[in-house]
């Protein structure tokens, strides 16, 4: 099971530039919002685009989807992981949180 991280953790690490964020809802939703610096990236494209977006596997990496009942972040964990990934944790409450904590979002 992949780990997870608060919004005040996650919230932290992108000011300090300590993590790369994944948006695990990807398309046309990546496009309207997503967290400061996320990058899209949905489980039908993990193998093959990972390794380029992600090249280094120690790194610190942070996925999310929309809230807790979307399983969108957990699965693209749980394959990065499964990948070689060391480093990778769960944003459960997802950008619907981070939106009504009033945090910045960037859109395409």
């Amino acid at each position: 099971m992949t780990a997870l991280i608060t919004r005040e953790e996650l919230q932290k690490a992108i000011a300090n530039g300590d993590v790369t964020v994944v948006d695990a809802l990807g398309g046309e939703y990546h496009a309207k919002q997503h967290l400061p610096g996320a990058v899209p990236l949905v489980l039908a494209d993990v193998d093959a685009q990972a390794p380029t977006l992600l090249p280094d596997r120690d790194a610190a990496i942070v996925t999310y989807c929309s809230n807790p009942g979307c399983p969108n972040s957990g699965q693209v964990a749980d394959r990065l992981t499964a990948l070689g990934y060391t480093n990778v944790r769960k944003y459960r409450e997802g950008i619907e949180d981070w939106t009504e904590a009033g945090l910045p979002v960037e859109s395409a």
